[in-house]
């Protein structure tokens, strides 16, 4: 009996000291966080992720300016190089080098001589057979003169005409005149010398108004139309502004180059542009309504963009389409509404259904 009262005793007291050291444990831990009580113990459970901080942008609609700039070349409205048509001996030189000239004022004088002496003996033969033609015709009606011997007559008083006109342009050509009026270029040939068909005598350029050639890329061709205002500029004079107009956009694409020629005129009356000039063009502003957002919101994905748009405190990722872009924002043509928040800051701290804190921008 009093081995059995030893060992009843002993559990007792083990019971008793498993007990205490219990109710010191959980007192201990009562009040610690979910996260650090023991895997079991009262309260265990997962911990939740932070909401991440962002800046936001609202998807505003705003007026979009577009300007295309391009590098050109200016070109004479007119031009031309000055030349003989045919060999003569220069006798009077009637222009100062870089003179202004208007249209019909004598360039130059040819010796007239041969011409001369063409055309007299040309005029001559013509009296002739003009003569003998008008006295055919009047004995035709009493058949003394056949109508065979008639008509030849006639058509030699006709050869004898075309060769006094003939000879009447070649003395004209004696005398070069200026085509158009414009500003004649360095004398090349001095009184006395030889010129032959070809020869530059001098050049002959119409300012007044300018052309400027320069290439766009054919993406752009769709907003380029006849009329289209623009602006120039040169290195020679950065503080002037020319203004002109697009005069015709050539028929064709160059296939190198992707890029189609466009022609404009420029109205060039303080002669500050000069053929031969590169010329700074700005094709007039073209503006519109657009929904429009700050550019380092785009993610890009192969050839895709996303915009992370922000709704009841979470993130959703949207595809958008893209318009054209101006510097530091881009047009949005579809996938947006004006109004919507889209992050714009801390893209890559989100995935579409997290959880963020907004801080706008």
């Amino acid at each position: 009996m009093a081995d059995t009262r030893n060992v009843v005793t002993t559990v007792s007291l083990i019971a008793a000291l498993l007990a205490g050291g219990w109710a010191i444990y959980a007192t201990k831990h009562a009040g610690a966080p979910a996260a650090t009580r023991p895997m079991g113990g009262p309260g265990a459970g997962g911990a939740a992720a932070p909401a991440a901080t962002v800046v936001t942008a609202e998807v505003r609609s705003e007026r979009v300016s577009h300007e295309l700039k391009a590098l050109g070349t200016a070109i004479a409205n007119e031009s031309i190089e000055v030349t003989s048509k045919t060999s003569n001996l220069i006798s009077a030189v009637r222009f100062r080098d870089g003179e202004s000239v208007k249209r019909g004022q004598v360039l130059i004088e040819l010796d007239p001589a041969q011409a001369r002496a063409d055309l007299a003996e040309a005029s001559a033969a013509l009296t002739e057979s003009t003569s003998q033609y008008e006295r055919a015709r009047d004995l035709l009606a009493t058949r003394v003169v056949s109508q065979s011997q008639f008509e030849q007559l006639e058509a030699t008083m006709k050869a004898n005409q075309a060769r006094v006109d003939a000879a009447q342009a070649r003395l004209a050509d004696t005398v070069l005149r200026a085509p158009f009026g414009g500003r004649v270029g360095l004398r090349r040939v001095s009184v006395g010398g030889l010129v032959s068909p070809g020869t530059v005598i001098t050049t002959l350029d119409d300012t007044s108004v300018m052309k400027v050639d320069f290439s766009v890329p054919e993406n752009f061709i769709g907003t380029l139309r006849e009329g289209l205002g623009l602006t120039a500029r040169t290195a020679a004079h950065p503080d002037r502004e020319l203004q002109g107009r697009v005069l015709t956009v050539d028929s064709r694409i160059d296939p190198t180059t992707r890029s189609v020629t466009v022609r404009a005129l420029v109205p060039n009356t303080a002669a500050l542009l000069r053929p031969g000039m590169f010329v700074n063009v700005t094709l007039a502003k073209d503006e519109y309504e657009a929904l429009v957002i700050p550019e380092q919101a785009l993610v890009p994905e192969q050839s895709r963009q996303y915009v992370f748009v922000v709704e009841g405190g979470k993130v959703e990722k949207r595809e958008v389409q893209i318009g054209r872009r101006v510097p530091g924002k881009v047009e949005i043509v579809g996938g947006l509404a004006q109004g919507e928040r889209i992050v714009v800051e801390g893209t890559q701290k989100v995935r579409a259904g997290a959880a963020v804190r907004e801080a706008q921008g």
